[in-house]
């Protein structure tokens, strides 16, 4: 069995789950060197570590034994930064340890606290939490840590992250000195190193991935997008991949709870994760994710803390991350366990130098295209319908003699047109979106952009610009500090495809990159709620007509 040397009983349980073959960092914490030591391993989200930390405890829980004493003070202690993160880590260790007779808990807050209390005097063998609820039934005497022989810090960069360092030594302080002490974190720096002086003896340091290493698992795709589109370009996306599970990520709860009534509007099956959320509706949100009656989550990125949801297979940033190590957390609830997955970024047309920068920083490639068209949804729909199980299933007699009715009352073609609507209604409508930008030359690019300024004479279009005027000027308080980013939300355009600004006293005229003036056109005949009152046209340069002087009358 590949997964020796684990205990008999883990390796049934295994073989129940139908693992075949370890992933790379169980393989690693298996080696017969690391038995018994103190482990120190960095390893990406989704690489299996939990079931990876669940066997490297079982030689140090059963010894030679194939299952557990009776439950009492437990033997071992899990703490994961997340609520969910420690549930979803109770139900794994909870199938893992479950031929060995393991009792495993859970203690985390947002939970009733006297049923905790009431679980454990009951006795068990393994208790996974969060720092400030463990914290808190130890110093009231309903943790007795004194039976530890293992403590295991789950996404310890994380806990320092959210803040638990003082919780974290204070649970440490309290376990026994002669304990097997194993530290997990995606990164290392250098808080964690010290921590793990701190508490850890002599520990193996296992690296399965280096610092900021993009996941090999996930595709990256980066999707320029008209700001005021990203709504509808998820839409496409969603509709696009229809993978079985994906999550959204939003930079705030108010846009969560809009994308999310957007979306349910529209037909999809979505729940919403934000930090306002009880913990009842939290769990009733997850538990719609996991058994299927949802299949979009959309969240921000504190509420997707730890989140583990089955087949997520896409991953979309409606809002760009703020840093490289936030785009890596987001993508990496998906491509988990040897799994593929896809992470989209939503890039706005005048911000594509930023999302380069961020894509860049995180050491990813990613591919840029637009986002899919209404068309390419429409065709890709066409294709699932002739690959649909339900054309391959056998007929039984009584589909067959509705078939024949049907076909006694109409040609195969309109049954066939008829089945295409029916399978068109089901599905939410893709969405009609604006053209991407146009490329930029290259000779574009090395050009630097001519600075905006105010005043000077009127400067006519030189073949590589286009005019247009605003009904704005001095008089009303129009300003290059506000103009430059009000024409690039506006007109969908980037600083660099902005060339002078002219301000009058009652207007004010803005020079447009002739290859970008299409699409600046375009936007700005949409209306805006916001600034209703600025409008802007293209300038046409008026020029007067050269006509022939009159002849002067001859003198008398």
């Amino acid at each position: 069995m590949p997964f020796s040397p684990a205990p008999a009983s883990l390796l049934r349980a295994l073989s129940e789950r139908g693992y075949a073959e370890p992933t790379p960092v169980q393989a690693a914490v298996l080696q017969a060197e690391n038995a018994e030591r103190d482990l120190l391993v960095s390893a990406q989200t989704g690489s299996g570590k939990t079931v990876a930390y669940g066997l490297a405890l079982g030689r140090t829980l059963l010894g030679d034994a194939e299952r557990l004493g009776p439950g009492g003070a437990p033997i071992a202690l899990v703490i994961a930064p997340t609520r969910e993160l420690a549930l979803q880590v109770q139900r794994e260790l909870d199938w893992l340890y479950q031929p060995a007779g393991g009792r495993v808990l859970a203690c985390v807050g947002g939970m009733d606290a006297r049923r905790e209390q009431r679980l454990l005097s009951a006795g068990c063998h393994i208790v996974v939490g969060t720092p400030g609820r463990l914290r808190d039934h130890i110093e009231r005497g309903q943790l007795d840590l004194s039976a530890l022989r293992a403590v295991v810090l789950d996404e310890a960069d994380e806990m320092l992250d959210l803040g638990f360092r003082e919780d974290l030594e204070a649970i440490l302080d309290a376990a026994p000195t002669e304990r097997r002490t194993l530290l997990f974190s995606a990164t290392l720096p250098k808080e964690i190193i010290a921590l793990a002086r701190r508490f850890q003896h002599d520990a193996l340091r296992i690296a399965m991935s280096a610092r900021d290493e993009p996941h090999r698992d996930i595709e990256y795709r980066a999707m320029p997008v008209a700001p005021h589109e990203a709504e509808r370009a998820v839409v496409n996306i969603l509709r696009f991949f229809e993978a079985r599970g994906a999550i959204v990520f939003c930079s705030t709860r108010e846009a969560v709870r809009r994308l999310q009534g957007n979306l349910l509007e529209r037909g999809f099956a979505v729940a919403a994760l934000s930090g306002e959320l009880s913990q009842v509706e939290r769990n009733r949100a997850l538990q719609a994710l996991r058994d299927g009656r949802a299949r979009v989550c959309v969240a921000t990125d504190v509420a997707a803390r730890g989140l583990d949801l089955p087949d997520l297979g896409l991953v979309i940033h409606a809002e760009l991350p703020r840093d490289a190590e936030v785009l890596q957390h987001r993508s990496g609830r998906t491509g988990r366990a040897g799994r593929k997955g896809v992470s989209v970024v939503l890039v706005p047309f005048n911000r594509r130098y930023q999302a380069e920068r961020l894509l860049g920083a995180a050491r990813v490639e990613a591919a840029w295209s637009p986002p899919p068209a209404a068309d390419e949804i429409r065709a890709r729909d066409q294709a699932r319908l002739a690959q649909d199980t339900v054309l391959a299933e056998p007929a039984t007699e009584e589909d067959l003699a509705g078939a024949r009715a049907l076909l006694a009352e109409r040609s195969p073609e309109d049954l066939a047109v008829a089945l295409v609507r029916l399978h068109r209604s089901l599905l939410p409508a893709p969405e009609e979106l604006s053209p991407p930008p146009e490329q930029r030359s290259a000779s574009a690019d090395r050009r630097p952009p001519r600075p905006a300024r105010e005043g000077g004479a009127p400067r006519e279009d030189d073949g590589e610009s286009v005019w247009f005027r605003l009904n704005v000027g001095r008089a009303n308080n129009a300003d290059p500090r506000w103009l430059l980013p009000f024409l690039c939300r506006r007109g969908h355009v980037t600083k660099a495809e902005i060339g002078r600004i002219e301000i009058a006293e009652r207007q004010s005229r803005v020079e447009i990159a002739r290859h970008a003036a299409g699409r600046f056109a375009s936007s700005i005949r949409r209306p805006d709620a916001q600034d209703r009152h600025i409008r802007i046209e293209e300038d046409r340069p008026h020029r007067p007509s050269q006509k022939h002087p009159r002849a002067k009358p001859p003198r008398p």
